[in-house]
Order: structure tokens, then sequence, then C-alpha cells
């Protein structure tokens, strides 16, 4: 879709003002800690792009606040790549960069907002090469720091630590299912069938390039195996965010031209962790 025919949709260009006031009236506050996704395009045409969104949320958030994004690494190897080849292998086990929090570049079906974000100066990139999270603000070392190598889903993940600060979790129009932080729900929850994945990736220890082996829920193929209890379809964060809507928990808004959620982040992991355990034990 064109600049033109986005700014015919949404009635006009969407300024930072208007991206501030209607934040606010959502519910964000000054001093929150704020994991957000965004779909761009859905917002209209917002005059300065991913700059002017990121601008407005720092100006929510104000100096004490925090932002946080899930990057990823656009690089990354695929889980099955001990399945290529023997020379096809070699060629990347001998030459493939190792991440690098500065110039690795975060995935790019996160949309533009992640790339934005840890580029931003002052924001800080936490460790781990396949689930590595960007932020920006007063809490940032402390959401990224000391990323755990094996389950970095899991307890002393940022996903953790952005519930344990109180923190909140926003859709700037982009769908419910891209509610990464109940990957952490599933690291929690006790139900049969979890399923999980061990990869190698380099990364730099000590200044040296080292292969490095990871554990973690499979977020791939999925951490459950939900086809008995979501209808065909569907994706089950979809699914367990519109209960939890349906219950009370969360707030619906318009943000620019997009219908936007926020959410308390504890109190969506401890409904996914009550949904799943339910539903699949």
């Amino acid at each position: 879709m064109d600049e033109t025919e986005l700014l015919r949709r949404s009635g006009g260009p969407v300024s930072r003002s208007q991206l501030v006031g209607d934040l606010r009236a959502l519910g964000l506050a000054e001093g929150d800690t704020l994991m957000f996704h965004t779909r761009l395009s859905a917002l209209g045409y917002v005059a300065g792009g991913a700059r002017t969104v990121i601008e407005a949320l720092l100006e929510v958030v104000g100096e004490q606040g925090t932002l946080l994004v899930y990057c990823g690494w656009n690089d990354a190897l695929p889980y099955d790549f001990t399945e290529w080849p023997e020379p096809w292998q070699a060629a990347v086990r001998a030459e493939l960069p190792a991440y690098d929090p500065l110039l690795s570049e975060s995935d790019h079906h996160n949309g533009r907002l992640p790339e934005v974000l840890r580029r931003w100066p002052g924001a800080v990139r936490s460790r781990h090469p396949d689930v590595s999270f960007a932020a920006l603000g007063a809490a940032a070392g402390e959401l990224t720091a000391g990323h755990p190598w094996d389950d970095p889903h899991g307890p002393g993940s940022p996903l953790a630590r952005l519930v344990a600060r109180g923190g909140r979790v926003l859709l700037l129009g982009a769908p419910l299912d891209t509610l990464t932080v109940l990957h952490h729900a599933e690291a929690l929850a006790q139900a049969p069938g979890k399923r999980f994945v061990d990869y190698e990736l380099p990364v730099v220890e000590d200044g040296r390039r080292v292969w490095r082996r990871f554990h973690d829920i499979d977020t791939d193929e999925g951490a459950f195996d939900y086809s008995g209890v979501v209808p065909a379809g569907e994706w089950p964060f979809t699914v367990i965010a519109r209960e939890l809507l349906a219950a009370g928990g969360g707030v619906r808004g318009l943000v620019g031209a997009a219908e936007s959620h926020l959410f308390d982040a504890a109190a969506l992991v401890r409904f996914g962790v009550r949904w799943i355990e339910a539903h699949l034990a």
C-alpha cells in the first residue's frame, strides 16, 4: 500500500502528538516498563514512520520508563542445519559471523520497529543469539543483562524480568498472536507434551568466536500441540488473549487508525499458564 492510499484510508497524517494522546488515552503512563509489538501500516500514514512511533512511546513513558522489543537474529541458522550435507555445514561453521548485539540484524519478520529501537542511542541488547531482546530507558540494562543461554524464555529472561517489574505489553495494530510474552507462559506451564529444541549458533566468548549449544522450548513448531483445543485456522496465542479480554483483562482502543491492545504482563502470563495447564493437562 502506497503512502497516498494510507493517507486516504486514515483520514490524514498521523502525527507524534496524536500518537502520544492516543497512547495516554489507552492507559500508558509515565514510568511504565513496556514491551511493544507494532504493525506500522495499521496505524495509517505516520509522518516520520518508525522514528515517530518510538519518539511518541518515549515521550509517554518518560525518563523513568523503559521500552522493550523482541529482536531475534535475522541471520541465525535454522535449527536443523545439522542435517544439511556435510560440505554445507562445514562452510557455515567456518565462516558464519558470530552473533553480535551491535551488528546482527533483528529478524525481519518482527517488522521495522525492533531494528530501529535496537539502533537507538542508549539502547542495549541481550546476549542470546536466537532470542535477543533490545531495551531503551531506565531499566534497559536490568531487563537484558545475563540473558540465560538455555531456557531463554523462562526464569531470568527479559520476559521474566518484564513481569517482575510490573511491566505491560502493547500491541500497536499488531495481531494478538504476536504476544511473545506468552512464550514465557509456555516455558513456565506444567503440562505434558512440551516440545523442546536443541541447536547450535556461534557467539563471542572472551573475545573468541565459539559455537555454543542451546536448549529452549520449540517456538517454531509450537511448545505444545494445541490442535485438540484450538479451532482449526486459529493461533493459540490469539485464543488465549481473546479469552483474557473477554474476562476483563486488557484494554482495547484506537492508536492512530489501528485497533490496539494493552495488557498487564503478569496477568497475561498467569492467565496463559492457567489456560495451558487447564486445556492440555
